[in-house]
């Protein structure tokens, strides 16, 4: 069963500030209604003109079980607190977007679940996913999912293929390339399980950890055909422009002539809040310009950017709010602007 929680006007007035003579975002945008179901809300979104569709997956049982800590399931009001205060203007209107709210699991499990338990409610959360995300592509929006864990890439891997009846061809920003051997669900082997599964045909991993992934993992991807580029590789050692890896990187994906999913986890991302943050990431403006690279130049299917955790910020929750909020509002402009200028 989805438990699907809509964003409607009243929750959209509760986060606008409004000024005179300006027009907020949040004044343009599609907003969903209780009355419909997620199917329904994502057809009617489509009848009146929008292009994507911003769903979050309020979860952060896939980090946990993956035995890392909570928090991934509270990102996404942050990020319409920042994205609906930005202006409507000549670069966005914001009829293009439909903000259409939240899917999660239909109950939580206390900080004592065991592991077995949080993998088995990952596991269910999948055939949500599945769903909610193959109803939304289905009405013929394109889905920019926000938070939970990087569990939730299976589901949406999954989903794409059953739409479009192809595996895909994925690139995915990440320290780690989430291709952990398939113990049961969690975060950590998302890409694994889909491989597995038929769903991912080509895998692209930008800014891999040389020291965060285990051999292991690192055998199963060259076994599967995997390639990335370190964050070393790029941004420590400079044998590698970035330029130079995203222009490799979109010609490789082309060539598949497969749907493409474009997959970012913010942990990739110095200082951003996570359940796994880290202070030698990369800036979030390189960040950005990944996602409008491959927007601009990739027939991307969905963006997903997961695991921001607001709580988890050294500085309190209230600063949490604001630099994950703000974060995800331009990483979702910058997929917004690279899918209309797509030159693919």
């Amino acid at each position: 069963m989805i438990m699907f929680s809509a964003f409607t006007q009243q929750h959209c007035d509760s986060l606008l500030t409004l000024r005179p003579n300006e027009t907020k975002l949040g004044q343009q945008v599609y907003l969903a209604s209780t009355q419909w179901s997620l199917a329904q809300n994502a057809q009617q979104a489509k009848s009146a003109g929008a292009q994507f569709a911003i769903i979050a997956i309020t979860e952060d049982v896939g980090p946990r079980a993956n035995l890392g800590r909570g928090g991934a399931d509270d990102a996404f009001i942050a990020s319409m607190q920042q994205l609906l205060n930005l202006q409507s203007n000549r670069f966005l209107n914001g009829n293009e977007c439909a903000i259409l709210g939240q899917i999660s699991l239909d109950h939580s499990l206390p900080i004592t679940a065991s592991i077995e338990q949080l993998r088995d409610a990952t596991a269910q959360l999948d055939d949500i996913v599945i769903t909610a995300i193959s109803d939304v592509m289905q009405a013929g929006l394109e889905p920019i999912v926000i938070g939970g864990g990087h569990n939730n890439a299976y589901g949406l891997l999954m989903a794409t293929k059953a739409i479009t009846g192809l595996p895909v061809a994925a690139v995915n920003l990440d320290p780690h390339s989430d291709f952990r051997p398939r113990e049961g669900r969690h975060s950590g082997n998302g890409f694994s399980y889909a491989a597995a599964n038929g769903a991912l045909d080509h895998y692209h991993i930008l800014g891999l950890h040389e020291l965060k992934n285990s051999e292991q993992t690192l055998e199963q991807l060259s076994l599967f055909g995997a390639t990335w580029n370190s964050v070393q590789q790029i941004w420590i050692r400079r044998e590698l422009s970035l330029e130079t890896a995203l222009k490799q990187i979109a010609k490789s994906l082309n060539q598949t002539q497969l749907p493409v999913a474009l997959e970012l986890d913010v942990d990739a991302i110095a200082n951003m809040p996570s359940s796994a943050a880290t202070f030698a990431g990369i800036p979030l403006l390189d960040a950005c310009h990944y996602v409008h690279y491959i927007a601009k130049h990739c027939s991307c299917r969905y963006a997903h950017f997961a695991e921001a955790a607001p709580a988890c910020h050294h500085a309190g929750i209230d600063a949490g709010y604001r630099d994950a909020g703000q974060s995800l509002s331009e990483l979702i402009y910058a997929y917004i602007q690279g899918r209309l200028t797509c030159l693919n």
